[in-house]
């Protein structure tokens, strides 16, 4: 089984439970990683043999500005969209991290990671 990781994808958006954050919004990375066979990409050179990383990007950039509480929510959305697009894939891993939440404390990021 082979990997396809796309990473460090930088978005802004208005998750959160705070009234605040959804009128301020914050900064996020999504890191995303796909089991899937592409030896017959890497055989042919032909893109619709693999997962087209520009659609990866596109469904986590549309999930992410749909509003809501929880990033728990918007990794699961994330995850249902990848595995709509791609039927190939075998196996999906995302990590959504909201940078510089606002808590009482001094904390660079919290993240939330699901497989499936």
């Amino acid at each position: 089984m082979n990997k396809i990781l796309v990473e460090g994808i930088k978005i802004y958006a208005y998750h959160g439970c705070l009234i605040e954050e959804g009128k301020i919004g914050c900064n996020y990375i999504v890191d995303v990683t796909m089991e899937t066979d592409f030896s017959e990409a890497a055989k042919t050179d032909d893109l619709k043999k693999t997962i087209d990383y520009v659609v990866v990007y596109d469904i986590v950039k549309q999930q992410m500005a749909i509003r809501s509480k929880l990033i728990e929510q918007v990794g699961q959305r994330i995850i249902d969209e990848l595995k709509k697009q791609f039927a190939s894939l075998k196996k999906v891993e995302v990590k959504v991290s909201k940078l510089n939440p606002p808590m009482n404390g001094n904390v660079e990021r919290v993240s939330i990671i699901i497989s499936e």
